[in-house]
């Protein structure tokens, strides 16, 4: 029986690197699109500074109404473009990310399947996914495992990212 700790296989620095180098390039295909939306809730900001500076008007100034509605409605519109532009960028990056990530975990599966049969381990629990009580750390094969799948099994990065889809 052993014991290998998932969570560890995402580590940017001592995890498995196919991992990192596909999260690096999800992230890349949805960059434009994160700045876009910074881009606009930064436009929302200045818009509501703006309108709280009217609304915050000493007594007695004249404020242009119709101007202060405008800025409102351009307001609350901004708001709603902001949050279906958010939505559905989130659900084309949790797509994307289960196309990209997929083959990877049925790799690392099989890869894992493999190191134990080579061990004669019968049994493989995942201390990530099952609160453990103890592990005695002769029995953890996250390290070892995550060093032969790198040394096994190299990280390309691609030059160019696939546009998602």
């Amino acid at each position: 029986m052993a014991v290998v700790y998932t969570d560890m296989f995402l580590d940017a620095k001592t995890g498995i690197a196919k991992f990192s180098v596909t999260v690096t390039k999800l992230n890349g295909e949805f960059q434009k699109l994160k700045d876009e939306i910074t881009q606009m809730q930064a436009r929302a900001q200045t818009l509501e500074d703006e309108i709280n500076k009217l609304r915050g008007a000493p007594e007695g100034t004249p404020i242009d109404q119709r101007a202060l509605q405008t800025k409102i409605d351009q307001l609350e519109q901004l708001k709603k473009d902001i949050q279906r532009k958010a939505e559905d960028a989130q659900g084309a990056y949790n797509k994307r990310r289960q196309e990209l990530f997929a083959p990877l975990q049925d790799e690392v599966g099989k890869a894992l399947e493999v190191f134990a049969k080579a061990r004669g381990i019968n049994v493989i629990i995942d201390g990530a996914q099952v609160p453990l009580l103890y592990a005695a750390e002769s029995i953890d094969i996250t390290r070892a495992f995550i060093t032969e799948f790198n040394s096994k099994n190299p990280a390309t990065a691609s030059a160019t990212p696939t546009p998602p889809k």
